[in-house]
């Protein structure tokens, strides 16, 4: 094939594997060819069609489904435009301009025309730049626009980002990275999938200038590259790693390869590293080629895969990885292995495959599991005073303008009015403007359109969405789900229509309209064959759909009107589609909540689909029961004292045992009313994760293991590791120790931490990520800090202690009753501490201390450890 050398510095073989790649592509999406593929059938330049291809064969499936071939064409002008306008615009490599700057996805938000809108206000304060300057420009202009909070697994868009001017780590990345990539730098998202020292993940980015990759701390500007708050965690982690399409040719070590996407390990970057071989034997001793190796991490109280590999002829499977601990589990065919290892005892382990899937372990198993060490950084040469003067102030410019623009959505007084107009309750109108923050009018605009004829029904819509639905859903969307959703409302009992029927949220999916358009494709008979028997369906699906899995953490994100058109799917978008397309029929369905299989209520029971592959034991689509059993857990028989108290994914999970692996199963996090009910599992054999995890981050683990049979309860004692008790004393800081009041006063240590139970006292930076978890944990654990009545205080570094500097880290939840914020002009009593010999950790904020009531310090955690407000809260309530 001979093909004409575009202006991309693509090889002719690059070239024909990229064409023939996209003949495949349009061939898959034919069910979409006119959306997809009709702006080919448009004037194009040379560079304009290699890069729309270069786009298409590396997409995954959800947006083949979800999107039309227009806004690929925009994302492709705009940046071809931008990389000739910007001075650095010849510096970038065609392979990491092609790889880091052209993709319109980052993670799996949704995507929109952002570049442009990005472009007409960053472009021009970066004009005059250098790359390195551009980017750190870009991050002032991303903290402008957005901060920290925690919030569900959805991605927002980078404009979603915007319009709600906060979200969680990814997707402040997500921002920053679409940010730079808009004014024509490289940049890429960096994940810890898990830590090892604690149970969270982060995300940050990198960003290329002139050969080399800097990282920065998206949303979280520094005065220079290549440091954050999070540098020190990233040396204790044992995965970074980011996603590039498939072809890119970088010298980065691959983890994963497989579709349109490659995962690179960055982990080289930040932490020292080690290549392990792992050696996978048969149980006679020959090299088991062809098997899957996990390489699995405890937190969150499971083990979490960190990466799967398959090994090679010989059996083996390579990994880079950091100094930690991790459990190594093979399987192939029929037969299992597991082994945990110590990174730092070498770098060759064997594993040996003498266990039959259908075996099940006996009795319980612990194991402890050692995160790397705390490692000091390489010591950077000291900022100017004038610059660090510079930085801050640019930093509390850009919180000024972020709060300005927040001050901008509806109020609760304006909520009030609109209640009072529309005649419904105030309060809970209150709860769907609120959190809608940015797109609060528009939320506002569908009710007074729709509720003078409907009533209560808009009302009741907004309330089944999550929270963060109601910061991107348009007028559009609501009107559809509204539309086509209530001829069935007299259908159903209301606490089965409005979840069921009604809402539009499946899984995490975006939410866009498709009721009418899906509905249009049935004829009256045909709603009436399927409501009749919902199995059909399913069967429909399984027919007429071809099932093709996507890259891992894409999989089961694509809206059900794409699927129904591209008629491909992974098989998590085609149970999206299966639960939309009966709620489009008026037929009430779900993902179940823990199973997450898709599933039909008929009458009253709720009964499985079998949408693509079915295992054997639910392949009778006419039982109206679904064989379950009953796993009921009992507290340890001794009654030990220092028990903890059970808390779902915080200190153990459930998991059953899935094609030779545990798959985790799914309850809402710190879910504690587990002894009170039986959970209702479908027959299989179980492992119970249980965990303590100490001040250093090592987990003291306990695997349980048993069998639960159908129409049977099955009891298990969750039983958890002792760690020793011993609470040492870290030193006894001056009592005297001067703070002060909002309102200018002094007071002192003592006088703000006497209690019988001690204090915790914490140094913030409030508008930094590691100090807004302890913030928002603390809101989270205020009944108990009340109950034991300990007083909490804050200190800022300012002379200013106000409340409304932390308020916003804490929407959902307030403070204890006894917290108290003060002030330490220039970390004066910060210093006096480390003074008295008492030594900080190298984390950086917060620093936080458990004081007993003598004033002895019994806990500290310095920098970012979610969950160090638990462990102080504990340390205290033991003393």
């Amino acid at each position: 094939m001979s093909v004409e050398t575009p202006a991309f510095s693509l090889s002719e073989q690059e070239l024909e594997q990229i064409e023939r790649r996209f003949a495949e592509i349009r061939t898959l999406a034919r069910g979409r060819e006119k959306a997809l593929f009709g702006v080919f059938d448009g004037p194009l330049t040379t560079e304009e069609t290699w890069a729309l291809k270069f786009l298409y064969v590396h997409m995954p499936l959800n947006d083949l489904a979800d999107y039309d071939g227009s806004l690929f064409l925009a994302h492709v002008r705009q940046a071809l435009a931008v990389r000739k306008r910007v001075p650095w615009g010849d510096r970038v490599p065609d392979p990491l301009f092609l790889h880091f700057v052209l993709p319109c996805r980052v993670n799996t938000e949704n995507i929109e025309d952002f570049r442009e809108v990005i472009y007409a206000e960053l472009g021009p304060r970066t004009a005059g730049c250098s790359m390195a300057e551009a980017i750190l420009e870009a991050n002032y202009w991303c903290h402008e626009k957005a901060t920290y909070i925690g919030s569900d697994l959805r991605t927002l868009s980078p404009l979603g980002m915007i319009r709600n001017a906060r979200g969680r780590c990814g997707e402040e990345s997500t921002l920053a990275v679409a940010a730079l990539r808009s004014i024509g730098i490289p940049a890429r998202q960096c994940y810890t999938p898990r830590w090892a020292h604690c149970d969270d993940n982060h995300a940050w980015v990198e960003a290329w200038a002139d050969g080399k990759w800097h990282y920065i701390g998206a949303c979280e500007p520094e005065a220079r590259l290549d440091q954050g708050w999070f540098s020190g965690p990233a040396r204790r982690a044992m995965l970074v790693h980011t996603r590039v399409p498939a072809t890119y040719p970088g010298p980065e070590e691959i983890t994963v390869k497989g579709g349109p996407y490659a995962e690179l390990n960055l982990l080289a970057n930040y932490a020292p590293t080690r290549t392990i071989a792992v050696e996978v034997r048969e149980a006679d001793g020959t090299p088991a080629a062809g098997a899957r190796v996990q390489f699995q991490l405890y937190n969150y109280a499971e083990l979490f895969p960190l990466a799967e590999l398959v090994t090679d002829d010989q059996g083996e499977a390579r990994f880079t990885t950091g100094y930690g601990d991790l459990i190594v589990r093979a399987v192939r065919n029929e037969a299992w292995g597991q082994r945990k290892i110590r990174i730092a005892d070498g770098d060759r382990f064997e594993v040996v495959l003498n266990g039959a899937i259908s075996d099940l372990p006996i009795g319980t198993e612990d194991f402890e599991m050692v995160p790397p060490p705390e490692l000091d950084g390489s010591e950077s040469e000291p900022l100017s005073a004038e610059l660090l003067r510079r930085h801050e102030q640019r930093v509390a410019e850009g919180a000024a303008l972020r709060r300005a623009y927040e001050e901008t959505f509806l109020t609760e007084a304006e909520a009030e009015q609109l209640a009072a107009q529309l005649g419904l309750p105030a309060e809970r109108l209150w709860k769907v403007l609120e959190p809608a923050r940015g797109n609060g009018r528009e939320i506002a605009a569908f009710l007074e359109e729709r509720v003078p004829e409907h009533g209560e029904w808009p009302l009741l819509l907004l309330e089944s969405l999550r929270e963060k639905d109601l910061t991107d859903t348009m007028r559009e969307t609501l009107d559809d789900h509204l539309a086509g959703s209530l001829p069935w409302k007299d259908s159903h009992g209301r606490e089965l229509f409005v979840p069921y029927v009604m809402c539009p949220r499946v899984l995490f999916e975006m939410i866009g309209p498709y009721r009418k358009e899906l509905l249009a494709r049935f004829t009256e008979a045909e709603v009436a064959f399927y409501q009749e028997d919902p199995s059909r369906i399913a069967r429909l699906l399984n027919e007429g759909w071809e099932l093709r899995e996507g890259p891992g953490n894409l999989r089961g994100k694509a809206g059900p009107l794409g699927t129904f058109q591209l008629r491909v799917a992974d098989k998590g978008s085609l149970d999206i589609l299966f639960v939309a397309l009966c709620r489009s029929l008026g037929i009430p369905a779900r993902l179940h909540p823990s199973e997450q299989k898709p599933q039909y209520n008929a009458g009253g029971t709720w009964v499985d689909a079998p949408v693509g592959p079915v295992r054997e034991e639910a392949d009778t689509e006419e039982e109206a029961l679904r064989r379950i059993g009953m796993l009921r857990l009992r507290r340890e028989a001794e009654g030990r004292t220092d028990e903890p108290v059970a808390s779902y994914m915080e200190n153990f999970t459930l998991a059953r045992l899935e094609r030779g692996y545990y798959k985790t199963l799914l309850y809402p996090h710190g879910k504690t009313d587990v002894y009170d009910t039986a959970f209702e599992v479908e027959p299989g054999e179980y492992r119970i994760t249980t965990g303590v995890r100490l001040k250093d981050g090592t987990v003291l683990g306990r695997l349980s293991y048993c069998r639960v049979d159908e129409q049977t309860e099955t009891q298990v004692t969750l039983s958890f590791p002792a760690p020793s008790q011993h609470i040492p004393v870290y030193g006894t800081p001056d009592p005297q120790t001067p703070l002060w009041r909002a309102d200018g006063t002094k007071t002192t240590l003592s006088a703000l931490s006497g209690g019988e139970r001690g204090a915790m006292i914490a140094w913030l930076e409030p508008d930094r990520e590691p100090s807004k978890h302890l913030l928002r944990e603390t809101g989270e654990l205020a009944e108990t800090f009340d109950v034991l009545g300990i007083p909490v205080i804050f200190v800022l570094g300012s002379d200013d202690g106000k409340l409304a500097l932390a308020a916003p880290a804490l929407p959902t939840a307030s403070l204890p009753g006894g917290t108290v914020f003060v002030s330490d002009p220039g970390y004066a009593a910060l210093k006096d501490l480390t003074a008295a010999g008492i030594q900080l950790g190298g984390g950086g904020f917060p620093h936080l201390f458990a004081l007993d009531r003598e004033g002895n310090i019994r806990y500290m955690q310095s920098g970012y450890k979610p969950g160090s407000g638990k462990e102080a809260l504990q340390v205290l309530s033991e003393l």
